[in-house]
């Protein structure tokens, strides 16, 4: 095994880092601040963060097959004009409930952008439960409600033959798969494919590798676990500075580095301190893993 590297990359903590998605393109890994209201983008190149603030909790953020990018923000989907700092909705779901927001998205490989829903949290973890619904956004912008009674719609993604969707309901402390038609964007016969143990706490986001093993990052657990989804065991686990690690991405020239973000909400002063890196970006290299490049959404 080669040695692991840990990094930190950003000088800035957010509140809740998360949907970090590389942009090869631009040679940047974006990422979104839930509840400090930003969608970032930080530069290979030069190594600095640019951030577009906007007027609700923006929870995830994806290419866009036309250029630029689309996010779930509070409840809408909605489109992001980088350069301009425009962002135009496209649709809004969960409209009865003024409490909810969305989480988690991700798109599927046939340019279908996944996400769910959760209701605002008291706490962090801490919330009115079964509020939340997975939801499908399509290229012709209509959108499909898979299922609701959600706690925290959290990690997705897609096994590298299509056929099995991978999904995290949070407070479930489950890694679950689901049978996946990429013709229709349709899901069915739900499993449980792993079950998190005590000490890596809460499963959050996740992403799958050129091996098709599943890396899920450990919210409160400090960690990110790689799972085989073939015998639902865990092969290696990665251990990070700071507990609230809440999703990975891998990015890079040759996708081979991992990108791990983090959160500060909920943590209070003496605990920043002796956690100084909370909210921030880490950077992994020698994992000897790769990942594969980010779908586009297509509409």
């Amino acid at each position: 095994m080669s040695s692991i590297k840990i990094e930190c990359i950003t000088n800035e903590g957010c509140r809740i880092g998360e949907s970090p998605v590389w942009d090869e393109k631009e040679s940047s890994l974006l990422y979104v601040d839930i509840t400090g209201r930003k969608v970032c983008r930080w530069s290979s190149v030069s190594k600095q963060v640019q951030a577009i603030s906007v007027d609700a909790p923006v929870s995830s953020v994806a290419l866009r097959k036309s250029g630029d990018y689309v996010i779930t923000l509070g409840t809408k989907f909605a489109a992001l004009k980088w350069k301009e700092q425009v962002v135009t909705t496209i649709t809004e779901v969960d409209k009865e409930k003024p409490n909810n927001r969305f989480n988690d998205g991700k798109v599927d490989p046939a340019g279908r952008y996944f996400a769910g829903t959760m209701a605002e949290e008291i706490r962090p973890a801490v919330l009115e439960r079964k509020q939340g619904a997975l939801y499908t956004l399509f290229s012709d912008h209509s959108v499909v409600k898979h299922f609701d009674q959600v706690d925290i719609s959290n990690g997705l993604d897609w096994s590298l033959d299509h056929k099995t969707f991978f999904y995290i309901d949070s407070l479930s402390y489950s890694v679950d798969a689901f049978d996946y038609d990429l013709q229709t964007g349709k899901i069915g016969n739900r499993r449980s494919m792993y079950k998190l143990e005590k000490e890596e706490s809460i499963p959050d986001g996740m992403c799958i590798d050129t091996e098709g093993k599943l890396w899920v990052a450990c919210y409160s657990g400090g960690r990110v676990i790689r799972l085989d989804p073939e015998t639902g065991k865990r092969l290696q686990t990665v251990k990070l500075p700071v507990d609230k690690t809440t999703s990975c991405c891998f990015g890079g020239k040759d996708y081979s580095e991992m990108y791990v973000t983090s959160a500060t909400d909920g943590m209070d002063k003496e605990y920043l301190a002796r956690q100084p890196q909370a909210g921030r970006i880490f950077k992994v290299t020698g994992l000897g893993a790769k990942g594969i490049p980010p779908y586009p959404f297509a509409g």
